[in-house]
């Protein structure tokens, strides 16, 4: 095989393996969903996180880097289309084109350009973002939905898309990414040193200890140890020896896929990880084939598949009925000279997308493989391709977990008129009341309350969102109230702003009978300086916080 049938073989859709057209239609449809989940939440919040009057604004962001980077290097260290504006109205354009072209993925309509106007819409929230875009989910996301660019079937209304099956690369790079997402969460895990892991203690606490539990984690964290040891060895051996059961033969992935959505399917319900785990899940289904899929279907769907798709789901079309024209139709054209050209202009467009699909999926593929092996080893490989794609999130390096927190700290913003008498403001999401059971909203991200977690590991100075907050709430800022379930001040701002942080544990089962309540708490002090709003408008320090350091 020469090196050009080589590269067709891999790149090029028309010769794609046959088989897989129900899989990538289902998935195309849940990353949809996806998209939807991602962008609807983002709706709610993103004038509070972002906007002018928000928490941290897009505009002073860029502005500096504007200041900092020249032209192109600004724009290539952001790469976002709030360079051409970031008003409320650019912000929420954002959400509803996304939320749009998602609904369209979902139906089926011109998924690769639905696709990249998702992709450009949550690359450009992602580019001015700031501390509300670096979780992993965010990257996964990204570099999922860029490589379905390559996945996806052509043309407005593709079905199935029998006549281009997914090529051979862009299939093995979403399941690459996600045996990625597994093996390396279990690797850092070890890699860390963390005794916790080592000892076999990593899950005593966990379900109390995340960003958002849930009250079914509540029931689960009263289990003994010896069942939280279990789940920390079945968390290692899942992700560090059975996830490479993907490589092996298809009896194989088909039990993986089985193991890995129960898997996925507890940490739903126990946890709150936004669209991470959905995601995690959905990709799963890459495993599968239509011959599997097509047994297991209910009659109905099937009976609509086969007229939707014809009567062979199995196998795509043969490669010689794809690409130029049929004969039949240049000679009727009558014009054989015309026919020729545009025969031509066609062979020359395939093979400028066949070249774009090379570069760009082999780009990433040496991207995140480097990434990986560099995970273990000191091999002196180039960086350059990898920074190179930085910005743009899709070739990441994950790991989830590496470390466990020994603790809950809840950071909790207060308001007063005198100084003396505090009133908080309620959260929407993050535990406070002791009576309140934790809720399950995933795939919503709350991004101010989930950041607000991360803020109560470290220092108010390393959290500028925290005392940015403290401005806002003393100017009664109704973007960044929106952010809490309500104001205690709707009358008129308060005079004083403070954070203070808590300490929460789970109750125990004999506690919640006896009180009703979820969960315990114990105060420790002033997180962040207690801010007031002087008559001239001028913001003064009346106290700096006393807080211990945490670990």
């Amino acid at each position: 095989m020469s090196a050009a049938q080589t590269i067709g073989w891999l790149f090029d859709g028309q010769r794609g393996p046959g088989g897989r057209l129900i899989a990538r239609w289902l998935f195309l449809r849940a990353l949809g969903l996806i998209y939807f989940s991602a962008f609807f939440s983002l709706v709610f919040q993103i004038r509070g996180l972002i906007g002018p009057e928000g928490i941290l604004p897009a505009a002073s962001y860029l502005q500096q880097l504007s200041k900092a980077l020249g032209h192109w290097e600004r724009i290539r260290y952001a790469p976002t289309l709030l360079w051409l504006g970031s008003g409320p109205h650019l912000l929420l354009g954002l959400c509803w084109i996304g939320m749009l072209a998602s609904v369209a993925l979902v139906l089926n309509m011109w998924p690769r350009g639905m696709l990249v106007i998702c992709f450009v819409c949550f690359l450009s929230f992602i580019g001015g973002a700031q501390d509300f875009s670096s979780y992993q989910s965010d990257g996964m996301l990204l570099e999922a939905g860029f490589i379905s660019l390559f996945f996806a079937p052509p043309g407005f209304l593709p079905g199935l898309g029998q006549l281009h099956p997914p090529s051979r690369v862009s299939l093995f790079l979403l399941q690459w990414e996600w045996f990625r997402i597994y093996f390396q969460s279990g690797a850092v895990k070890l890699l860390s040193g963390d005794l916790e892991w080592r000892h076999f203690t990593a899950m005593d606490d966990y379900y109390q200890n995340g960003p958002l539990p849930t009250w079914i984690g509540w029931y689960v964290q009263q289990l003994p140890h010896k069942f939280h040891a279990f789940t920390v060895g079945a968390t290692l051996v899942m992700e560090l020896g059975l996830i490479w059961m993907m490589f092996f033969p298809r009896r194989w992935r088909i039990v993986l896929f089985f193991l890995v959505t129960i898997w996925q399917a507890v940490v739903i319900l126990t946890a709150n990880y936004a669209f991470l785990n959905y995601l995690v899940l959905v990709m799963g289904i890459l495993l599968l084939d239509d011959r599997f899929i097509a047994r297991v279907l209910p009659s109905g769907w099937k009976r609509h598949l086969i007229d939707y798709a014809g009567s062979d789901l199995a196998l795509a079309a043969e490669p010689e009925r794809n690409g130029a024209p049929p004969e039949a139709t240049v000679a009727s054209s009558g014009n054989v000279p015309l026919a020729a050209w545009r025969e031509n202009v066609w062979h020359h467009w395939r093979a400028i997308k066949l070249a774009v699909s090379a570069v760009m999926l082999t780009w990433i593929f040496y991207a995140t493989t480097t990434e990986l092996i560099l995970m273990f080893t000191r091999v002196p490989l180039p960086t350059s391709p990898i920074v190179a794609l930085e910005p743009f999130r899709i070739a990441n390096q994950y790991g989830l977990f590496a470390v466990m927190t020994q603790g809950r700290y809840e950071i909790e913003f207060q308001g007063s008129f005198d100084g003396q008498n505090w009133t908080a403001y309620p959260f929407r999401y993050k535990p406070q009341a002791l009576n309140e059971a934790p809720r399950i909203y995933a795939p919503y991200q709350p991004r101010f309350d989930w950041n607000l977690w991360f803020a109560s590991l470290s220092s108010w100075r390393e959290s500028p969102i925290v005392p940015n907050t403290e401005v806002r709430l003393l100017a009664n800022d109704k973007d960044v109230l929106s952010l809490f379930a309500g104001n205690p001040f709707s009358s008129r701002p308060p005079q004083q702003v403070r954070a203070v942080l808590w300490q929460y544990w789970f109750t125990t089962p004999a506690e919640k009978r006896a009180t009703g309540n979820w969960w315990r708490r114990e105060y420790l002090g002033l997180y962040a300086p207690t801010l007031t709003r002087e008559a001239d408008g001028n913001i003064k320090v009346t106290e700096w916080p006393n807080v211990a350091p945490r670990q």
